[in-house]
């Protein structure tokens, strides 16, 4: 008979039953055989597998410290024989999905096993980590939990047995970017001129090439009283202080920061650096005002071209960023210059 294939699952503090927000702080943990979700994909599992581990980590604890929350998480299972790890699903939930699609790259990078999560098409896991995971979309809410279980375990199964998958549709997942040659009768023109026909018919058809539909987003008004208004300075060039202590990914950057220059008429050469990875940071860590220009805005703060800078900088890293991420640090960022009484921002580019 053959063995059990060896499920690992992980879940959040909440669905763990350790308690919601005034947990999420909960640091990584380990309990034996199925928890919370975990139940619900045993008979779905069947009798070929079984949840033998779940691992547990508050939300906030792990936002706050992604690659270490992620590692203490592997580093509990790290002398384990298992065969797939199932994360989520997270729904609609950003922490959450975040976390699930870090656990199981890093599941796959270090310990060579597959990894399956399930998110909504409007998490930022959905763009962040389609390339490295396979990820099942989902409905926006737990509610959804009975829909999202079986395509989920199914995929997770096939992964585990080293089966050849199907396209993304046959087998649920988001498509990864990956391009597979097939054989067809039919040479590009035919199909081409065939899907046009169809189209023009109002019938149904599938395209070979999907187009991303991208948001319309206009330029912010003129500041009418530039001389009475408080400026910041930020750039997605990826400057931060040396060591890098926010661990701001150098590609496909899920975070931000903010760092003081309270006083100073430059950053100091010598105290940054760039963490950005798509482009020839040598100039940039050779003087940090060339990527963040606090030296100019002082300048001009000096002439009363405008009346204050605030003193702290915004640093993010844009590289191969996903839009739905960037979407969301801008939107954070905004609302922390609202909350300062920021009324623009220079905002440098590489």
């Amino acid at each position: 008979m053959a063995e059990k294939i060896r499920v690992v699952h992980y879940i959040n503090q909440f669905f763990a039953g350790s308690g919601s927000e005034e947990q999420a702080g909960l640091p990584p943990e380990r309990r034996d055989g199925a928890v919370g979700p975990g139940k619900a994909f045993v008979p779905v599992l069947g009798g070929d597998a079984e949840i033998v581990t779940t691992l547990v980590c508050g939300d906030d604890y792990f936002s706050d410290q992604p690659d270490e929350a992620a590692d203490a998480l592997i580093d509990l299972i790290a002398a384990d024989p298992l065969d797939v790890l199932i994360a989520g699903p997270a729904f609609n939930s950003g922490r959450y999905g975040m976390a699930c699609g870090k656990v199981c790259q890093r599941v796959q990078e270090r310990l060579g096993i597959p990894a399956v999560t399930g998110v909504s098409p409007e998490n930022p896991a959905a763009d962040v980590y389609t390339a490295y995971i396979y990820v099942v979309p989902t409905g926006d809410t737990a509610a959804k939990m009975r829909d999202a279980v079986p395509p989920m375990a199914a995929l997770a199964l096939k992964l585990a047995r080293g089966e050849e998958l199907a396209t993304p549709d046959a087998d649920n997942y988001f498509p990864r970017g990956r391009r597979r040659n097939k054989f067809v009768e039919d040479f590009a023109a035919v199909r081409a001129v065939t899907m046009l026909l169809k189209k023009v018919r109002g019938e149904v058809f599938e395209t070979e090439l999907r187009i991303p539909s991208l948001d319309r987003v206009p330029p912010a008004p003129k500041l009418q009283e530039l001389e009475n208004a408080r400026l910041a300075v930020g750039t997605e060039g990826g400057t931060v202080p040396m060591g890098n202590p926010d661990h701001i990914e150098a590609v496909r950057a899920t975070h931000w920061a903010q760092y003081p220059f309270t006083g100073e008429a430059a950053l100091q050469v010598g105290t940054y650096e760039s963490a950005h990875g798509g482009y020839d940071s040598r100039y940039a860590n050779a003087d940090p005002n060339r990527m963040v220009p606090v030296d100019g805005m002082r300048a001009l703060e000096k002439k009363q071209v405008y009346r204050e800078l605030y003193e702290n900088f915004f640093s993010t890293v844009g590289c191969g960023m996903p839009i739905a991420t960037g979407t969301e640090i801008g939107h954070a960022i905004a609302q922390a210059m609202k909350e300062e009484g920021i009324e623009g921002i220079v905002l440098t580019a590489t």
